[in-house]
């Protein structure tokens, strides 16, 4: 098994989401998250005084999966959210040794 997590833009979760599940995902777990990278923040004007936002607001989107669905499922997720801007974000894959539905007690592929 393996976890899908992403780091996107807000404005794109809607577009992601759509096309996993035109693609067949049955669920993902998402959360705001902040954070930067090479862009390090940028600056805002409010009320005439300039401000270095350090942290930029960002869409953490995470789904379990089985290790053949990993691949297709990041290629969707960074087809989706591009942009060709700094900051679409980052995708990348963890291996899972164990899962257990909580509700069942299934473990393994029949938890997810």
């Amino acid at each position: 098994m393996k976890l899908v997590t992403a780091i996107i833009q807000p404005d794109s979760l809607e577009d992601v989401q759509r096309a996993l599940v035109k693609y067949g995902v049955k669920g993902m777990t998402v959360s705001e998250a902040t954070g930067y990278a090479r862009q390090r923040g940028h600056k805002e004007v409010y009320r005439g005084e300039t401000f270095m936002i350090d942290f930029i607001l960002k869409v953490k989107l995470e789904i379990l999966c089985e290790d053949s669905e990993a691949e297709p499922i990041l290629s969707i997720i960074a087809s989706a959210a591009r942009t060709g801007e700094v900051g679409d974000g980052k995708v990348w894959v963890t291996p899972v040794d164990t899962v257990v539905r909580v509700r069942t007690g299934e473990v393994g592929v029949a938890a997810i």
